[in-house]
């Protein structure tokens, strides 16, 4: 937009609780223009937390009662644009945003017909009219550089600071993915994958090096470097400039498991890869359409931990048609392969995919989480809810114990290797082992009711009493 000739100034929710205090800005600034934009590459973002479309449409009050046209561009707006023009919106980008808005943006202002913008909706005679669908960017290099200098960097930086880890930025390198696991909204982007080239992004985080003096950053694709050569070319780029960085990514465990992927990833500087492992249970796997192998998982860790990259696994429990074998499967994987972190969910029944169709009869009582703890079984599942959310704490109790007695023997066997994060997680498990013992005897007294809520034995594989 500034490219084009508009001024843009950025209101940053990132670092508030509190969706009023846009209302003072309004007032000093009054914008012509209120664009609220979500980030399309954030998980969270495709679940529609209600609290997070709540302050959205608190926004929009706040931006009509300040005269402004209100533009949305968000994942729940793409799905449920009819519930933001209620609110007041004007109108609702769905996809991809950038081109979108400069043509809309330059209609109105022109106060020309927008007819012809494809991926809006707005009202029309109190009817919500939705526009054709819009090819997305294939070349993102067409973009400019993102606007850094509208971020208050320094807010971040002491945030960064305060939590007693390095200060990390995060860049998108591509959109889109072209894998279709059937629990996976693409709401933004679609099946399409697209890519920056390894010089722009090469580039890219040498601005931020020299500009903020940051060498850290989280990757936010959905997939890093699925191109052929790209992860080899990015890390020559790198050389070429002569640029040192530590990055983490999102990846899959097959696309790991290609010709020269881990070496080409450790030569440029990966740190850290969450990869969705989703279950051990190859059944589960196979029902979500993955794609992958549960031997894919073994072995791309091992190759992983080879190369001193921390491995991290994305875990999804209550899928359709899981039962406490496949659960107890999955948790003998985490302690086996012993990774360096864990993010446990519930199945997320999210619009537009198959697994959707599949339970949205069952969506009448709630069809959104509150918030990201909320770990709701919005369908009719194996076992209800309190199963569930007990569950996520065991895992990562479980997890946690398995960790410091695994580094625990290794401090015996390798003193020398030792370091201060091995150290906290066995002087942890002066509260870990205490806990899941105090979990086994509350699951005595709690296993008749979970046998009632389902009429389905709770194994002790999957919850051991003590």
């Amino acid at each position: 937009m500034r490219k084009n000739g508009y001024n843009v100034d950025l209101f940053d929710t990132n670092l508030l609780d509190n969706p009023f205090a846009i209302a003072p800005v309004l007032s000093t600034l009054k914008p012509k223009y209120l664009v609220i934009y979500d980030d399309g590459f954030n998980y969270l973002t495709k679940m529609c937390l209600t609290n997070m479309r709540e302050a959205c449409f608190s926004m929009i009050g706040l931006g009509k009662k300040n005269g402004c046209i209100v533009i949305v561009c968000s994942s729940d707006a793409t799905d449920h644009y009819e519930k933001y023009l209620q609110k007041g919106a004007d109108y609702i980008i769905q996809g991809e945003g950038e081109m979108t808005l400069l043509e809309l943006i330059n209609m109105l202002d022109s106060n020309g017909d927008t007819d012809d913008i494809s991926e809006i909706v707005s009202y029309e005679n109190a009817v919500a009219k939705v526009h054709a669908k819009r090819i997305v960017l294939n070349n993102l290099d067409e973009l400019p550089m993102p606007a850094w200098d509208l971020a208050d960097i320094k807010r971040y930086r002491k945030i960064w600071q305060q939590s007693g880890q390095e200060f990390t930025l995060n860049i998108a390198t591509t959109r889109g993915c072209p894998y279709k696991c059937n629990w996976c909204a693409k709401p933004i982007y679609g099946n399409r994958y697209n890519s920056h080239s390894p010089e722009y992004i090469a580039k890219h985080l040498e601005f931020l090096s020299k500009k903020y003096g940051v060498n850290r950053f989280w990757m936010c694709d959905d997939i890093f470097g699925l191109k052929p050569n790209w992860v080899k070319d990015f890390s020559v780029a790198l050389a070429e400039k002569e640029l040192k960085i530590r990055y983490y990514i999102q990846s899959r465990v097959d696309l790991l498991l290609k010709e020269d992927t881990i070496e080409a990833l450790a030569n440029s500087g990966l740190e850290e890869v969450w990869v969705g492992a989703e279950s051990a249970s190859q059944k589960i796997l196979d029902a979500m359409d993955k794609g992958t192998k549960v031997s894919q998982i073994y072995e791309a860790t091992k190759l992983l931990k080879e190369k001193n990259i921390r491995v991290a696994l994305f875990l999804q429990f209550g899928y359709p048609g899981e039962n406490p074998d496949d659960i107890a499967e999955t948790i003998a994987m985490v302690k086996e392969l012993q990774p360096d972190n864990i993010g446990v969910s519930v199945a997320y029944p999210l619009p537009g995919t198959k697994f959707y169709e599949n339970v949205k009869n069952d969506l009448k009582l709630k069809a959104n989480w509150k918030d990201s703890d909320d770990l709701e079984m919005m369908f009719n599942g194996s076992f209800q809810s309190p199963f569930y959310k007990k569950l996520q704490r065991f895992v990562h109790k479980e997890y946690r114990k398995s960790q410091g007695v695994f580094f625990l023997k290794e401090m015996f066997r390798h003193p020398e290797q030792m370091s201060v994060r091995k150290a906290k997680s066995i002087l942890k498990l002066s509260y870990y082992i205490p806990a899941l013992i105090w979990m086994g005897r509350f699951e005595k007294i709690t296993r008749c009711a979970l046998i009632l809520m389902r009429r389905q034995p709770i194994t002790t594989a999957l919850l051991p009493i003590p």
